[in-house]
């Protein structure tokens, strides 16, 4: 089963285990413009235009974990899932979980959070709102 965290949660992961993986899920326009944690992994769940899941995608993150920790079995590897709030990493979890990964976690703020009263993200929880660190392309 996937374990919830939220992201100071996730950042203490990170920096207690070395070779924890933050692995951002958004699409590759989230990823650059919107800005991403650093060190992190990117390997999109979905995609535009279709927002398809990508049926590649449990073989693009074994591949990009064992170029990332090498001399790690990826499957072995602490996993940090992350998308804009949550929804996406839990079920690109659950595909990793499916695949054989045995320690996989979904930052369940995801990197800007939940909507605010005025439908705004960003200012109430997520990676960004905690200032953890974080960087645009």
């Amino acid at each position: 089963m996937i374990t919830g965290v939220d992201p100071k949660q996730a950042w203490e992961i990170l920096r207690r285990q070395p070779e924890a993986v933050l692995l951002d899920v958004r699409s590759r326009v989230e990823f650059d413009y919107v800005g991403h944690p650093v060190g992190a992994v990117h390997v999109p769940w979905q995609e535009f235009p279709d927002w398809r899941e990508d049926p590649e995608f449990v073989a693009k993150v074994r591949n990009r974990l064992g170029a990332a920790r090498p001399g790690f079995e990826p499957e072995e590897l602490p996993v940090l899932a992350m998308c804009r709030s949550g929804r996406r990493s839990g079920a690109a979890g659950q595909a990793l979980e499916r695949a054989g990964f045995r320690r996989v976690f979904n930052i369940v703020e995801g990197f800007e959070g939940d909507r605010d009263v005025h439908r705004h993200r960003g200012t109430v929880n997520g990676w960004r709102f905690h200032g953890l660190p974080w960087e645009q392309t």
